[in-house]
């Protein structure tokens, strides 16, 4: 076979011609790498060292709080902050800035006083006159004592005298005000010298904001409360984090200059209100001046709260209250007070809490709750196997052997079964629960034997229903109660009708709401859900479901605890009811229990009136506890707990039917620093 012919490859002209032009890009591209890396490397690599890089953290608002009926109760004020950045300045130039600052804002100088800033003071007066100072101790003197510098600046301060300070003037103690805060930040950290100064003084700073270095004013944001100090204490506040614990904040990731909440709603609820902070990228020289233009990351809003707060229901509460205070106000040893907690039973929502003094007092400070807690002793009685349904004694006065009083009920009632001593208050009924549990026989027995275990028993038992322990409500600083000084075995006796020990308020709640709800003991909350933020001022959509909590289950016969619920419902219902005169055909059939505790107030012999109760009877959808601490002891002086609970109900019934919403109040004037502060326990 003949041989094939080769052809030879042929490319085209116009192909090698882009060939040729990519090879001319590529050289040209590595003569400019050459270029860049050889010759120019070093200029390049100088202004690289010498440029500085400042990350700026830019704090984000903080997420609303809204109520169960989405009104806004804590939002966030966008006002004008004044901030400095220390960049190591000397306190000659810091001074400098200071007195030019002091043109343009003035810090409140009514903290200057002679036990304030001693050593502060004494600073700022050697700056303000070097010469002097250094006079206080010359140089020459100094090193022929070996002193070290820090010495020599101590014995300089310590020289200064009282009148020296007196001499500055009230230009200068505003000039010091500044100076203190531009102290106060930390090293290239904004530190807020002075926030909300209006639009005015925001434009004059701008205006000469190149000759204040190191000052910037920003955008910031502050809680607002719509509804004035209505439930202003249990929000709590927001501020700088405290010095003992910036460490652990920033081991979290926060900036040393952050604001975090410092107490109660707040606090609890940090990690979720907190706000996603920003970030601003500054590049610049060695000199301070911009290499280009910043780079800004805004951050996000924090995650909002629906709170368990009904505001409507709880202005109306502070109005009718703080009326019945004032009618009432001579019924008191001391100054009136009240304290009212409502509580949905079945998820643990706190729908309102009222203070007198603070609504804090709800769950910070405990009272002696008197006849109130009965319905726990009778359901103890049963446990025990000391008492059966429906078995009675005879209600008369008595005093075992060894006891110097003798115990009584308000009256002598003859016969009584568990469900009339409810409804009548038996205080002998409940003694006899106490007695038969020891073993203690009053006609036979002369040694109270047993009677540590029994008062053991008794708190072991109250603690189920949330007496003396935590109710584990979503809030820093519960108090658990106090335990009485029992130190007479015969005392059991009273501590079994609510003598002795005190209760929080809010444990009365969730002890009355244990009844209510068949024995489950639920966890009050304040917070139901936690929401995503969104633009429009409104919830946004659920991030977390928050489930009630139940803490524990009493597992309680249905006759025994029909029955005490058929004594609570009778002190209200029944012709002997200790409440009987109170909600006269109310629609919404309540059921509670009253209680006096015998109480000192101010060397006088006063009383705690308390009631607990829930409604409706068959389907309860609410419970409340009321504590009036401090009452005189007259029968005129009586039933201020009965007509506050009956006002409480009524306003949370009548508010199923017709609502107009909550009033909205101006933001008062109020002292965070008072906004934590616990009332006196009782």
């Amino acid at each position: 076979m003949a041989d094939k012919k080769r052809m030879k490859p042929y490319v085209p002209v116009r192909l090698n011609i882009l060939f040729f032009f990519v090879f001319l890009l590529f050289s040209a591209l590595i003569l400019r790498l050459g270029v860049v890396q050889i010759v120019q490397g070093e200029g390049y690599q100088e202004e690289m060292d010498e440029e500085v890089h400042v990350s700026q953290p830019i704090e984000a608002p903080r997420g609303f709080v809204y109520d169960r009926h989405g009104h806004i109760i804590v939002d966030n004020e966008l006002l004008y902050t004044v901030t400095y950045t220390n960049h190591n300045v000397s306190q000659n130039q810091m001074l400098e800035i200071s007195e030019q600052l002091n043109e343009y804002i003035t810090l409140d100088t009514d903290d200057v006083g002679e036990d304030r800033y001693e050593r502060e003071r004494r600073d700022f007066w050697s700056i303000m006159n070097e010469d002097e100072f250094e006079e206080k101790l010359p140089m020459e003197e100094a090193e022929e004592r070996g002193l070290e510098d820090n010495e020599v600046h101590n014995e300089r301060l310590e020289a200064i005298t009282d009148e020296e300070i007196a001499e500055l003037t009230e230009e200068d103690w505003e000039v010091f005000m500044i100076w203190r805060e531009l102290n106060s930040g930390y090293t290239d950290l904004p530190h807020k010298v002075k926030r909300g100064i209006d639009y005015e003084e925001a434009a004059q700073i701008m205006e000469n904001i190149e000759n204040l270095q190191g000052v910037d004013v920003i955008r910031d944001s502050t809680r607002k409360y719509p509804y004035g100090d209505t439930l202003r204490s249990v929000f709590g506040r927001v501020g700088p984090i405290p010095s003992e614990e910036l460490d652990s904040y920033v081991a979290q990731g926060y900036e040393r200059n952050e604001e975090i909440g410092q107490s109660y709603l707040e606090q609890e609820y940090e990690s979720v209100l907190r706000g996603n902070p920003g970030e601003l990228e500054n590049y610049m020289d060695d000199d301070g001046n911009f290499l280009r233009n910043p780079e800004l990351d805004e951050g996000s809003r924090g995650y909002d709260l629906i709170s368990s707060f009904d505001m409507e229901l709880q202005q109306l509460i502070e109005e009718s209250v703080d009326e019945i205070l004032d009618n009432r106000s001579g019924s008191f040893i001391d100054e009136e007070d009240a304290y009212v907690v409502l509580m949905d039973p079945n998820s643990g929502d706190i729908l309102s809490m009222y203070g007198g003094s603070s609504e804090l007092g709800t769950f910070t400070s405990g009272y002696e709750a008197g006849s109130t807690i009965k319905g726990a002793t009778v359901l103890l009685g049963f446990d025990q196997n000391v008492f059966e349904p429906g078995e009675g004694i005879v209600d008369r006065p008595i005093q075992p052997s060894g006891m110097e009083r003798e115990v009584s009920s308000h009256t002598n009632m003859g016969y009584v079964d568990d469900i009339v001593a409810l409804e009548r208050s038996s205080n002998v009924y409940m003694s006899y629960v106490a007695m038969r549990m020891i073993g203690f026989n009053l006609e036979t027995s002369t040694q109270w034997r047993g009677y540590e275990e029994g008062l053991e028993t008794f708190r072991d038992y109250f603690s189920q229903f949330g007496l003396g322990v935590e109710t584990q409500v979503d809030l820093p600083g519960e108090f658990t109660g106090f335990k009485g000084d029992i130190t007479e075995p015969g005392n059991l006796l009273f501590h079994s009708f609510g003598q002795y020990d005190n209760y929080t308020p809010m444990q009365m709640a969730q002890y009355v709401s244990t009844i209510a709800n068949d024995g489950k003991r639920v966890a009050p909350r304040v917070v139901s859900e936690i929401r995503e933020p969104d633009a429009s001022n409104q919830p946004g959509s659920v991030s977390r479901q928050l489930k009630p909590k139940v803490l524990n289950d009493l597992e309680i016969d249905d006759e025994v605890m029909d029955r005490v619920q058929e004594g609570f419902h009778r002190v209200i219902h029944g012709d002997d009811g200790t409440a009987r005169g109170y909600f006269n055909d109310r629609d919404y059939d309540p059921a509670g229990k009253t209680g006096t505790a015998q109480v000192r107030v101010d060397g006088e012999d006063g009383n705690n009136q308390a009631f607990v109760g829930y409604a409706p009877f068959d389907e309860p959808e609410v419970a409340v506890s009321v504590l009036v601490p401090g009452a005189s002891s007259g029968d005129e002086d009586s039933g201020i707990a009965n007509e506050i609970t009956q006002a409480v109900l009524d306003h949370y019934f009548d508010l199923q039917e017709d609502r107009a919403g909550p009033d909205e109040e101006d933001d008062p004037e109020i002292d965070d620093e008072d906004l934590d502060e616990d009332p006196e326990d009782a």
